[in-house]
């Protein structure tokens, strides 16, 4: 959707006709972005009627207007501005926390991930409880999981049924001076009597503070139906959106919110333990209008990537210098953000990024692939790439499991980045890389590659690709 509005806003006036075509683009991203047909059409509705109002058609900037009607329309369905995600604590501690969803849906992998946020983030000593005692090894699952984000689960009794399970995790809760137990439920393939009633009879006993829907974003429509079934099953306080790092539009969340009524609290960008935001309407809002979520992308650098680290390279930046071990420190930073579709998403004209992405094939085994290259360098090798020869490049070919042809095409890859520091220096120094970035170097934004790039050559919104002007 952000070619659209991008055009509208490149106009110096806008015709009614203009608003109504543009409206038409805005219908059909929307359905692409697996929004409802009803909400679409309330929404559609909505905005076209103020969109062409006297106030936007003799507005300095029209285009400008409408992108902005669209975005606020989209927030204030999404909950509002003020609206934030994140668990409620206004209750009796230990506040119950009840995660129900569909088999496959992510839900015990979401429970380690909400119970890891709330532990790190939001200070709250935390216990996982599993009910779930009809898929194979799933308590043993939440309990690794538990052991990887050090959170407590709730220890396994062989032969325990889920009812006497969850009294046992109360108790444990109180007991134990715990903020919060969160309870992991069995799923099932599809939303069945049987499944409803179970997770009503736990329900009817933990008494639960909040009661989250866990749901995929990438099955589109059916998400909503699920999302709707549970609601008026159990009563939910939220839902989870899990994948939405590949569903980046995030369209399944303004459905889900239209359609129950209920607030997204979180929303999954990946699959590492600490790949959970707490939902933010105005983020989402510029994440389906193709704006990116570059707030979420500065947040995510400045946590996982360490200052002087940052500085080191930008030190040798300033110099000039790019060698293939401060390509190796750029790639290995990319990487702690997580994968590259969740980073992707987050940028500010993610459409273009994520076919061109797809088009080069880049992932992150093409990311390891790049660094298992250059540990196959010797110390020499990485600091003066120069030396890397024909018998070099199949030393280092054979080493990584590669062909010359990718050594040969990561060497080009270096090559134009080292060419890159070099104007930049000539330029301004980190200077000009803010300005190439659009600024986000100046917000705290070490991790991405320089001049607006990512590893693979792929340009992004805001600079060049490598090596050219």
């Amino acid at each position: 959707m952000g070619g659209v509005l991008t055009r509208l806003t490149r106009r110096g006036a806008l015709t009614e006709s203009d608003v109504q075509a543009a409206m038409r683009e805005v219908r059909v991203a929307l359905l692409e972005a697996d929004v409802a047909l009803p909400v679409v059409k309330d929404f559609i509705e909505k905005v076209s009627a103020e969109a062409v109002g006297e106030k936007v058609i003799k507005s300095v900037t029209p285009g400008q207007m409408v992108v902005k009607i669209v975005h606020d329309h989209l927030v204030q369905m999404l909950g509002g501005e003020g609206a934030q995600g994140g668990i409620d604590f206004a209750a009796q501690p230990p506040v119950p926390v009840l995660m129900v969803g569909l088999q496959g849906s992510g839900k015990t992998t979401t429970t380690a991930k909400i119970a890891n946020r709330l532990q790190s983030k939001d200070r709250k000593r935390v216990l996982m409880v599993s009910l779930d005692t009809y898929r194979p090894a799933a308590q043993e699952q939440l309990a690794i999981l538990g052991r990887q984000v050090e959170v407590i689960s709730l220890p396994i009794v062989e032969g325990q049924k889920p009812l006497d399970i969850a009294k046992r995790g109360l108790n444990e809760a109180k007991l134990g001076g715990f903020d919060v137990v969160m309870f992991d439920t069995a799923g099932r393939t599809t939303v069945d009597d049987e499944m409803m009633s179970e997770v009503r009879a736990l329900r009817d006993l933990i008494k639960p503070h909040e009661t989250l829907l866990v749901t995929d974003a990438m099955i589109g429509q059916d998400s909503v139906n699920t999302a709707k079934a549970f609601h008026e099953a159990l009563g939910l306080t939220g839902i989870v959106l899990t994948r939405v790092d590949s569903d980046a539009r995030g369209g399944a969340a303004l459905s889900m919110r239209a359609v129950t009524g209920q607030p997204i609290k979180y929303i999954g960008l990946g699959e590492k333990v600490d790949a959970l935001d707490v939902f933010s309407p105005a983020r989402v809002a510029g994440r389906i209008l193709g704006m990116g979520d570059i707030v979420n992308l500065v947040e995510r650098a400045a946590e996982t990537i360490k200052q002087e680290d940052a500085e080191k390279l930008a030190a040798r930046m300033m110099e000039g210098k790019f060698d293939l071990e401060d390509m190796l420190s750029q790639i290995r930073q990319v990487q702690k953000m997580g994968d590259l579709k969740g980073i992707m998403g987050m940028i500010p004209g993610l459409g273009n990024a994520m076919k061109q992405a797809a088009a080069a094939k880049i992932d992150d085994n093409m990311v390891k692939r790049q660094e298992a290259m250059i540990l196959s360098m010797t110390k020499k090798e990485r600091r003066n790439p120069d030396i890397i020869k024909a018998s070099r490049k199949q030393r280092i070919a054979s080493g990584s499991g590669m062909t010359v042809a990718d050594v040969n095409k990561l060497l080009k890859q270096h090559m134009d980045m080292a060419t890159m520091m070099k104007r930049l220096k000539k330029m301004g120094g980190l200077g000009a890389l803010g300005s190439l970035m659009g600024g986000a170097m100046g917000k705290g934004l070490p991790g991405l590659m320089p001049g607006g790039g990512m590893p693979g050559g792929m340009k992004l919104p805001g600079g060049p690709p490598f090596g050219r002007r």
